[in-house]
Order: structure tokens, then sequence, then C-alpha cells
């Protein structure tokens, strides 16, 4: 057998363990400015079987290659890429994800989440998830607390969980994290013996939930990885306005993934992951009552920030009807 045919043979054997059908793969040999990206388009739709993953592949090399032929990317600035992707990889791990982070900066995750988490009016709204959820957090009953002592000043919240008509929602499940008194996520510190500042809990069956957690602070979003350097880089500065996370599930109805922002943070409005919405801005009062204080275990003399809010959840097809009209609205 000849080395031609021989490299053939390889060829047609290798293509089939891929699912790869070379007689479908249009015959490429010169490429230039002119062409590449009609080619390339050309050979990732060939065989690709999938409509959607076409949709998704060919805006995604028509824009990209549009964005290299508009700013005249140079050989090093697109090396410059390669490499801050690269270091973006490196510095991801099991409990920091530094694509997030980069998603997040960039808007990407922000839009993202409007155009698939739109709610209905009257359904409490969605914001992006951030980089510090884990599964590990520690079940909490009503009225317990997520913090231990010492973790920041306290602030009770309440509420109620209900479906857009106003019924309470049982046994919802509900997570909820936040940074310390020292505006850190239990997650950045060296030592992370157990979850701390994260907890979830389930709605009774008037679907109330209460929990003790702690007053959030602005926080620098992690600053000393690639993320960090390219906001330096663009004059950003690196800061979240305080916050508190919640996700809340219940069968029936849409997942909820958000945030309740601090009226009067000085980052509300530059907020460096773009996460903040107006109807998400809460206002606690400070509690001085003693005998509020007591009946919630805080002691006679410990004052406390108090929030009530409550979550408002839409059906599927709710959300469905939401999206369809941000869809129609955007595209």
């Amino acid at each position: 057998m000849s080395r031609a045919s021989e490299a053939t043979r390889k060829m047609n054997e290798l293509a089939a363990q891929h699912d790869v059908d070379l007689s479908k793969l249009p015959r490429i040999i010169d490429q230039s400015a002119d062409s590449i990206t009609n080619n390339v388009n050309a050979i990732n739709l060939a065989n690709c079987s999938d409509e959607r993953r076409k949709v998704i592949f060919k805006s995604l090399i028509d824009h990209l290659h549009a964005f290299v032929r508009e700013v005249s990317l140079t050989n090093e600035e697109w090396m410059t890429a390669i490499q801050f992707l690269t270091e973006t990889g490196k510095k991801c791990t099991d409990i920091r994800q530094e694509f997030i982070l980069l998603s997040d900066t960039l808007g990407v995750s922000t839009l993202v989440d409007g155009i698939n988490n739109a709610k209905p009016p009257g359904a409490t709204e969605a914001t992006v998830l951030g980089p510090f959820f884990t599964q590990d957090a520690h079940e909490v009953q009503n009225g317990g607390s997520i913090a231990s002592e010492g973790k920041g000043d306290y602030l009770f919240v309440e509420g109620r969980v209900m479906d857009t008509k106003g019924n309470p929602i049982p046994n919802a499940l509900i997570n909820t994290w936040e940074t310390d008194g020292h505006g850190s996520y239990d997650v950045q510190y060296e030592v992370r013996d157990a979850p701390e500042c994260r907890g979830y809990l389930r709605s009774a069956e008037d679907g109330s939930y209460s929990f003790r957690a702690v007053v959030p602070v602005p926080y620098p979003i992690p600053s000393d990885g690639p993320v960090g350097k390219m906001l330096t880089a663009l004059g950003r500065h690196v800061y979240r306005p305080a916050h508190l996370h919640m996700m809340v599930e219940a069968p029936g109805f849409e997942k909820l993934t958000t945030a309740f922002y601090f009226d009067g943070d000085p980052y509300i409005t530059s907020d460096a992951v773009f996460g903040v919405r107006t109807s998400l801005i809460v206002k606690p009062e400070l509690i001085t009552d003693v005998a509020k204080t007591k009946a919630r275990g805080f002691g006679e003399e410990k004052p406390h920030a108090y929030l009530k809010q409550d979550f408002v959840l839409a059906t599927p097809e709710e959300g469905a009807a939401a999206r369809k009209k941000v869809a129609q609205r955007v595209n």
C-alpha cells in the first residue's frame, strides 16, 4: 500500500471514529482575509446535525471575525488576549471561578440573565448568581442564624414566598449567602472549617420565612487575577455594593436567583458586575425595641437591622411569556 493510500485510510478511520462524513466537507485550500469567515462556517456546518448549534456557531464566527476586522487586531494583541484567557483558566479552582467573574464584569452574565430570566410584572426580579455560591451550606430552621457570632452586625430577615396572585407557597427552598462584616465570603479565607454566612431553609405553610444574617458591606471582587488587571487597565473600580444573595425554588414555579441591595451604598450605581436593579434596592430599618430584640434571641442590648422582604415566584408559563416579550424587544 502506498504512503498516500495509507494516509487516506487512517484519515477515514479517524473521521469514522468522530462521526465525520468527509464527503460532505467542502474542498478548501487557500485562505485569505476575505474568504476565511465563509470557509470556517462551511466547515463547521457541513456535518453538524444540531440546528441550534449551527445558529450559535455561525453567529459566533461571524461576530468574532467581524470584531477582528473592525479593530484590525494585531498578532501581538491577539496573543495578549490568548494569554489573558489562559491566565483566567489557571486562576479557576473548585471554589473560585474566574471565568464567571470575567462574564460578570463584562456584563455578559447580566445580559444572559436578562434574556433568560425575565419575570412578569409583579414577580421578584432576578439578578446575577455571582461566583461565590456553594453547595455545602448548612440547613437552618425558620428564625435560625446563617452566621456565627462575631461575623458582623445583626440583620433579621423575614417575609413570605408567594405566587403572582398572592397565594402562599409552602416548603419553598430558600438559599442565602453573603459576606461577613469584613466584606469577605467564607470561601475567600485561607482556612474554611465550615460554611459561614450562608444557609438554606424552607418556607412555612403560610409561605413565611425568617432568619438571622449579618449586615452585608461593600466589598471588592477578587482583584489578584487577570480580571482585576483588566478592570485596572480600563480605569474601573472593583467594588460591589452591599447585598444579600437569595435563591428560591419551589415545584411548579421558576427558580429565582436574586439579591437585595442596600440603599445608600456608595457603589450602588457603579456595581462592578452590573447586578443592581431598582426593584431590588431595600431600606432596612434599625430596631432598638428591647422586646423585639429579646424575642428574636438577640439579648436585651442588641439593636439590629431589620429587613422585611417578600418573594413572588412566576410559573413557567408566566416566565415564558415574559421572555418572549424581551426577545422581541432586544432582537
